[in-house]
């Protein structure tokens, strides 16, 4: 099972897209599987065989197991096969520990629960996935040591009747975790908005190209971040670390609720490019095919609401990301121009931060060269010839 993100635990096979025996090669596509962000094909590393199928379609397994080999044609399956790509970690059924059941739900659940006071055991994935399922497991029902439970034995079981698909689950998990393990803080800035609107405008005419003002808003982002390292640090393990790569991630409402995707080294792209990655990421998680690609890791978040009608708003941050940017929507106000009333258009932005990493002092000039970038958009053009 691969890793598509940092904070990934565990992954979902929907299909198998090559079948048993099948040939394959390197570039085809092999399988798909289910994350909190989306649903990603995976393509195959080797040529050859595809053998040894474990894992079946509906089975969510930890990231590392082995799902199946990629083989020679004259090459054997392994007789006893590690269940982790880790050598050192002991197979799920060996990582058992006690938990006692709480009294039984009046609903009647999958599994018959336990009377007061008797005690189940069952691997760290296992008693997640219950969790997540709203299932009470009963002692000794598992198919592990001793009747330990392991996540093959909750596979199959139904969901909750909430009506909530197994993504936004996760993704629901996710951001409670985020929201209570991180210190957030916000900063907010607004935008006059005019030589924007006019730039815009003049791209649109000049170049032919459907540009957006997220595309603008991608390429200032990007720009800005490559400029300022110290918002490429995260949290991670319990200390702050660093990433080389400007990614911008995007906050995408699709087919499987919010998707969160990657476009690397925006600032970096032609107008055409920019335009036609922002469109082809948009595409794949609105139908909930995003790549591995697109899961690439991100430093910033960019979330727009303002299609929505709204003015500004504060967001809580994505996983293994130490801001995100809030977008309102252009409006217009009334601001001082040379001392008298005047009537502009006004952009809201509100940077949340995560105070583990990052302070005021540092993230404010980075919202400080947002504005002045979207303000006056021929500092970002200057900057661009310069890249």
């Amino acid at each position: 099972m691969p890793a598509l993100g940092m904070a990934q635990e565990t992954g979902r096979l929907l299909r198998w897209i090559k079948q048993e025996g099948e040939a394959v090669s390197v570039g085809d596509l092999l399988m798909e599987i289910e994350t909190d962000k989306s649903a990603v094909e995976i393509e195959a590393q080797a040529d050859g065989l595809l053998r040894g199928i474990r894992v079946q379609p509906g089975q969510e397994v930890e990231v590392g197991t082995v799902m199946a080999w990629i083989l020679a044609p004259d090459e054997q399956l392994p007789e006893r096969p590690a269940m982790s790509v880790s050598p050192t970690e002991a197979p799920e059924v060996a990582e058992v520990d006690s938990i006692t059941t709480a009294a039984p739900p009046p609903d009647p659940s999958p599994v018959v629960a336990a009377p007061a006071g008797d005690r189940v055991t069952a691997s760290p994935l296992a008693r997640r996935l219950a969790a997540e399922l709203q299932i009470e497991l009963a002692p000794g029902g598992g198919s592990g040591p001793a009747g330990a439970y392991v996540a093959a034995d909750l596979a199959g079981a139904p969901q909750p009747q909430s009506g909530m698909s197994s993504a936004r689950r996760r993704m629901a998990t996710h951001t409670t975790q985020v929201w209570t393990t991180t210190p957030h803080f916000y900063l907010g800035g607004d935008v006059r908005a005019g030589r924007l609107r006019s730039w815009l405008t003049a791209l649109r005419q000049r170049s032919g190209e459907p540009v957006t003002y997220t595309d603008l808003l991608l390429r200032t982002v990007a720009v800005a971040l490559r400029q300022a390292p110290q918002m490429r640090d995260y949290w991670a393990a319990g200390e702050i670390r660093h990433r080389e790569e400007v990614g911008v991630g995007l906050a995408i409402a699709g087919a499987q609720g919010l998707q969160l995707a990657t476009l690397t080294d925006a600032d970096r792209l032609g107008l055409a490019a920019l335009v036609a990655a922002r469109r082809g990421v948009v595409a794949r998680a609105t139908s909930g095919k995003l790549s591995g690609a697109d899961l690439q890791p991100a430093s910033i978040t960019i979330s727009n609401l303002g299609m929505f009608g709204v003015d500004r708003f504060e967001a809580v941050l994505a996983e293994g990301q130490s801001s995100l940017l809030a977008v309102g929507r252009i409006r217009d106000e009334v601001v001082p121009v040379d001392g008298r009333p005047a009537i502009e258009p006004v952009l809201s932005l509100t940077l949340s931060c995560d105070h583990r990493v990052l302070d005021g002092a540092e993230a404010a000039p980075f919202l400080a060269a947002l504005v002045d970038y979207l303000e006056e958009p021929a500092l970002l053009l200057d900057t661009e010839s310069r890249t």
